[in-house]
């Protein structure tokens, strides 16, 4: 076993710091109500339209620094910014804004469908548009400062000051502008404005001939159904496609994408010149992409640019990052090698090398220098728990690294490139501000946070590695119980999630643990998380394990954990219990029953039962269809293991759960009666995936209770 230590607590047990040390978090704290305990932070630091001065929020005022300088200064206090805004008549704000810099003097903001620009030279504000105050999903386009949102089902432009139906369609089945897919290959939003604002591409999604599921509405007295459009897997599935608006002529075309109508259409992205829009083409089998090129103004199809296959699948999930001061070649991010890479492109598709390579992942691409010849990029090459940014020469190939200190960045390049706003954290650095050179050398520190928690009695947390049946390393994080003694023995909680596009441990503040299960160490318990088999940015052998056979290896490998505890003597090993929420709820399930006598208390949030019962786009690229795949279904299906329940089991679900629909759990408890077997339920009315707000003090207080009073 390879392991490595990092103490949450810099100075551990000084006499002097054992009295303040002594204070336990309330779940109240625990579920993030007390902001105290976060650690303090610069507000909104960003660049302020230049490559010499940035700016950051601070007691409700916009403090200005530069790279020539130490000094720090109010630029803008929301007093002022106020009172520009009463003259200009319009409504003063509560707090000071979010804003975007248009020029080093200038920013806009929006608030109640305004959009307002304030002009720090001239000490002015104005009305640059204005939109419907209940619109949702607004897209902001900065050169005609058009508006495009949604209002039910339908598309608008906000424009001059008028407002412009873009789509009119009556049928409820039909989506225009919104997200598609169901959110699934990247997709954020569903409009996409042209560079120069002149063409507003858009999502239609024609859902009419998807199953409505039945979700309902218990506020009114008679109970309404809530319908949503659920395509479960191997069901039909809907129908997108992709117009082009112009706003001049009010005309719409609809690009070509020939082919099967539950084909997938995702990573949209314009050429720099309007005239283009490239669009990656994915069958629904999701193993074969087409990267197609289509007429932005008569919307007929180009040509292909390239192709991807894979014998399990493919997942694009960005567009195209098109170099600047170059004749539309563009980078690309792909998986074929097996690891997630940067590849170069002529405009034509063709390859002009591959910029990145190796056994590590490109988590992000920042932007290019000025004169692209050079792209920045976040990987994590030195470790796979952190996040370091590199600079790559477009011509030779050479990369380097610019952050030095271990831990996890967030990088924020000049408009020159000469210098960097850097912003981390570990597990031993909550929170660090720096400006770095062009060579990564820290030029001054803007802010480092104390320790929020110096107060409390926080457990030692570990993180190490524990070795895989095909010896691959499965990272792990073990938090230990406040005021630790080994003498004693413990009782457990792992907390599991291991489905795709997560890493639950990584070199941030408290290990990625967060709050609640520091909480739970504080009430004595020893908390336990393992990344799996078919978890992130391990590459695609990692990644893809989990194919045809969602909770199989998944399960093999948190047994290696399980193995590891049950190893260490202070931990009681009849008194293990497992928490987890959505695949983590699957995998909590999964490996109670497949494990009986194991798990004494396990509580499975939203769980997936019966992956039939799933969606089509995140089910069948991990599982192909019922129909293709049957074995593979009943292998993974929970309600087959019903009869191996030892243990206590509570089951938690929102009752507007649109994600993993009711079905699922619901299907459960039948198995469990038809079996005779007793088992806990609990239901968050009003509430959809999750539970958020300050229902969650609620819920965490509910899943602390069970493991206090059963485990």
């Amino acid at each position: 076993m390879k392991t490595k230590i990092f103490t949450l607590i810099t100075v551990l047990l000084l006499p002097f710091f054992t009295l303040a040390q002594n204070r336990l978090m309330t779940v109240d704290e625990a579920t993030g109500m007390n902001r105290a305990l976060y650690p303090t932070s610069l507000s909104q630091l960003k660049w302020a339209g230049d490559a010499e001065h940035f700016t950051w929020v601070a007691n409700n005022s916009l403090v200005g620094g530069s790279v020539k300088t130490t000094q720090a200064d109010t630029i803008l206090s929301l007093d002022t910014l106020n009172n520009r805004l009463k003259n200009a008549g319009i409504e003063p704000l509560k707090f000071f804004p979010s804003i975007t810099y248009l020029a080093p003097e200038s920013f806009f903001f929006t608030v109640k469908g305004k959009i307002i620009r304030s002009d720090l030279f001239s000490k002015s504000v104005s009305l640059l548009n204005s939109y419907d105050e209940n619109a949702e999903n607004t897209d902001i386009e900065q050169t005609g400062w058009k508006v495009a949102y949604t209002r039910d089902n339908n598309l608008y432009i906000a424009s001059g000051g008028k407002e412009i139906a873009v789509t009119k369609d009556e049928n409820r089945g039909i989506v225009n502008g919104k997200t598609v897919h169901r959110n699934e290959f990247g997709i954020e939003k569903g409009t996409f404005w042209s560079p120069k604002g002149n063409l507003l591409a858009f999502y239609r999604m024609d859902e009419s001939m998807v199953t409505e599921y039945p979700l309902v509405d218990i506020s009114k007295r008679i109970a309404e159904v809530v319908p949503t459009r659920y395509p479960m897997a191997g069901m039909t599935s809907h129908r997108v496609t992709i117009g082009v608006f112009n706003p001049a002529t009010g005309t719409t075309v609809w690009l070509r994408t020939e082919g099967p109508a539950d084909q997938y259409l995702t990573n949209i992205t314009w050429s720099p010149d309007e005239k283009y829009i490239y669009v990656a083409v994915l069958n629904r089998d999701q193993n074969h992409m087409w990267l197609n090129q289509y007429d932005a103004v008569s919307g007929a199809f180009i040509k292909t640019l390239l192709e991807e296959t894979s014998d399990k699948y493919v997942e694009p999930v960005t567009g195209l990052y098109f170099v600047p001061g170059t004749s539309g070649r563009f980078v690309r991010m792909s998986q074929k090698d097996g690891f997630n890479h940067l590849y170069l492109h002529n405009p034509d598709g063709s390859l002009v090398s591959q910029l990145t390579r190796g056994n590590w992942v490109v988590k992000d691409l920042t932007g290019f220098d000025k004169a692209g010849t050079t792209v920045f990029y976040l990987s994590n090459e030195p470790d796979p728990l952190e996040s370091h940014l590199y600079a790559c020469d477009l011509k030779t190939g050479v990369c380097r690294r610019i952050t030095q200190t271990a831990g996890t960045h967030r990088v924020l390049p000049a408009p020159d490139s000469k210098h960097f706003l850097d912003i981390f954290n570990s597990t031993s650095i909550p929170y660090r501000a720096v400006l770095l050179d062009a060579k990564g050398k820290v030029v001054r520190s803007l802010l480092e946070s104390p320790d929020p928690l110096k107060e409390f009695n926080m457990g030692e947390t570990s993180i190490f590695t524990l070795k895989a049946s095909d010896q691959s390393d499965l990272y792990c994080r073990l938090i230990k119980p406040a005021g630790f003694d080994p003498s004693k023995k413990y009782p457990v909680i792992i907390y599991v999630y291991g489905g795709p596009h997560s890493q639950m441990i990584n070199n941030s503040w408290l290990g990625g643990a967060g709050l609640w299960l520091n909480y739970l160490a504080q009430q004595g318990f020893v908390v336990f998380t393992l990344d799996n088999h078919g978890t992130s940015y391990r590459g695609l052998d990692f990644e893809q394990a989990i194919f045809r056979h969602v909770g199989t290896i998944e399960v093999s490998d948190q047994m290696k954990g399980v193995a590891y505890l049950k190893s260490l003597p202070w931990v009681d090993s009849t008194r293990i219990g497992i928490n987890g929420w959505s695949y983590g709820g699957f995998m909590t399930l999964s490996m109670t029953l497949r494990n009986p006598g194991v798990f004494k208390v396990a509580v499975a949030g939203g769980p997936v039962i019966d992956w039939k019962y799933y969606e089509v786009m995140y089910g069948e690229r991990y599982m192909d269809t019922p129909e293709s795949n049957p074995g593979g279904y009943d292998t993974a299906c929970v309600l087959n293991y019903v009869k191996n329940l030892t243990g206590k089991v509570l089951i938690i679900n929102g009752d507007q759960d649109g994600t993993v629909v009711p079905q699922n759990s619901l299907s459960f408890l039948k198995k469990c009666v038809d079996e005779g077997i007793q088992v806990d339920y609990f239901i968050y009315p009003g509430h959809e995936h999750n539970v958020r707000g300050k229902d969650r003090v609620h819920l965490n207080t509910k899943i602390t209770d069970y493991f206090l009073e059963n485990l």
